[in-house]
C-alpha cells in the first residue's frame, strides 16, 4: 500500500490490518508517535491525518484516508511549529513520553480554534494522558502558541 507521511510517499508491504503506529515505527523508522496503551485511550500515538488528530495505535493502515503528519513533520529543526516552541519555552516535558501526542493534539486544536478558552483546551487535550501531571504547563503552552500563531 502507498501512504503519504510527512509529505513523502512511501510504499509499504504490510497486511491491511496492521495499525498505522507499527507501520510508522517498525516499517518506516518514524519514532515520534509512541506506543502507550494500544487501545486509543492515552494519546501517545497521536498523528494528524489531513490535519485531524488520530490515534495511530488502533487505526489499520489500510483505513488511512489522507496524508499523515507525525511530530517529525510538524515543524523543522530550523523552523519549529509554534506549539513546539511553546513547549520548550514553558518547559512542559518532564519524562517526555506523552509529549509528541500532546503537541499533535494541541496543534490540531489551534489549527481549528485560534483563540481557545480553558474549556476548549481541556476538551481537546482530554484524550492525552500525562503521567507526570504537567497539565498546567500544557495549558500555558497551548495559550502561548495560540498567541504566537495569531501574531503571525
Amino acid at each position: 500500500m502507498k501512504l503519504t507521511i510527512n509529505g513523502t510517499e512511501h510504499e509499504v508491504n504490510v497486511t491491511d490490518d496492521i495499525p498505522l503506529l507499527w507501520v510508522l515505527r517498525d516499517e518506516l523508522g518514524i519514532t515520534g508517535p509512541k506506543y502507550g496503551c494500544g487501545i486509543a485511550l492515552c494519546g501517545a500515538c497521536t498523528v494528524h491525518i489531513d490535519g485531524a488528530p488520530v490515534r495511530s495505535c488502533t487505526l489499520p493502515a489500510a483505513a488511512v484516508w489522507g496524508e499523515v503528519t507525525t511530530i517529525e513533520g510538524l515543524g523543522t529543526p530550523s523552523a519549529l511549529h509554534a506549539v513546539q516552541r511553546a513547549w520548550i519555552e514553558h518547559q512542559v516535558a518532564q519524562c517526555g513520553y506523552c509529549q509528541s501526542g500532546q503537541i499533535m493534539s494541541a496543534a490540531a486544536l489551534l489549527a481549528n480554534n485560534p483563540d481557545p478558552s480553558d474549556a476548549d483546551i481541556d476538551t481537546a487535550m482530554s484524550g492525552n494522558l500525562c503521567r507526570c501531571g504537567a497539565y498546567p504547563r500544557i495549558r500555558a503552552a497551548v495559550k502561548a502558541a495560540a498567541t504566537s500563531l495569531r501574531e503571525t
